[in-house]
């Protein structure tokens, strides 16, 4: 059926395995992701039943192939000996979740090396990342940190010389963008090639910044800067912004479209771009009118369209 077809079209699909005990939050991330719940509303799900396949379309011909898989401890019994080449094959990405509150950190700790040895048996250098997530329950910005550097030296350990990035996560702020936009990054080949598109976009314009974001998830792809900036978890912010105020829009049964905002000397405009991105573009030159922003945009859209079905 669809998995089929999939695979025997010119997709380029990529397996990520999404693992971690029960009522770790992998669920709740996901759908927050990619099926649009705010965090509010994740308290309805129910638990994960063995494994759940989700095919994403991402950006032009990338397809995430995702396997949620249920924590429970007879169905993590089963992913490593039953299943276990089933599972681990063939795998792109292994996002492995840890509660940072979990009342059993020793045996999170050992599911997550028998992730490890599985993956290496089946899959040829797939990329590792650990979140450490439910961070908002932890209150100070230096117990956060602690937590994080724990799991990380604990992790590596276990990890038998394979490369894994760990990151925070809590399905309350922004992090949440950070971790799977850095994610997704890893998966779409040739992002050197269009970030250094964007850049010259981005200087033609005279622009101060330009991002791209997934349409749908509104993750951040990739982005080009004349200028630095402050705030360093912007991009997840806007990300994290826009989603809920798409969410609104829906709800009002209206649909999202564009967004203007101009604040002194700076100006702001997100707008659709190909049929898979938005494009948000950042000015602070006083000639640089909104309508003269989206005309740039409009211009440049059949290039990125083509580079991105390339990607």
């Amino acid at each position: 059926g669809r998995e089929a077809y999939i695979k025997s079209s010119n997709h380029q699909w990529k397996k990520v395995l999404l693992m971690g005990r029960s009522n770790a939050g992998k669920t709740s991330m996901r759908s927050i992701i990619f099926a649009n719940y705010i965090a509010r509303e994740t308290h309805r799900l129910g638990y994960t039943q063995d494994v759940e396949h989700a095919h994403v379309r991402f950006l032009g011909n990338l397809v995430l192939n995702l396997w949620d898989c249920g924590g429970q401890e007879a169905y993590m019994e089963s992913y490593f000996e039953s299943q276990r080449d089933h599972i681990f094959r063939n795998v792109a990405v292994l996002i492995y979740v840890f509660d940072v509150l979990s009342l059993q950190p020793d045996k999170d700790l050992q599911y997550f090396e028998q992730c490890i040895a599985a993956l290496r048996n089946n899959s040829e250098n797939p990329k590792i990342f650990v979140l450490v997530h439910k961070m908002d329950l932890v209150f100070s910005v230096e117990g956060r940190q602690s937590k994080l550097e724990e799991k990380d030296a604990q992790v590596r350990e276990r990890a038998e010389g394979l490369e894994v990035e760990v990151l925070q996560t809590s399905i309350w702020d922004e992090t949440l963008y950070k971790a799977w936009s850095r994610i997704v990054y890893c998966l779409i080949p040739n992002i050197p090639l269009l970030e250094g598109h964007l850049t010259s976009f981005c200087e033609l314009c005279g622009a101060d910044e330009v991002v791209l974001f997934e349409r749908a998830t509104f993750l951040v792809i990739a982005h080009a800067s004349r200028r630095c900036f402050a705030e360093v978890h912007r991009f997840e912010k806007v990300s994290n912004i826009i989603k809920h105020f798409k969410l609104s829009c829906a709800k009002a049964r209206n649909q999202f479209a564009s967004m203007q905002v101009c604040k002194g000397r700076m100006t702001v405009v997100i707008d659709a771009f190909t049929p898979t991105t938005y494009l948000m573009v950042v000015s602070s030159d006083p000639a640089a009118l909104p309508a003269l922003i989206q005309v740039n945009m409009q211009r440049a859209r059949a290039f990125f369209e083509k580079r991105i079905l390339l990607a």
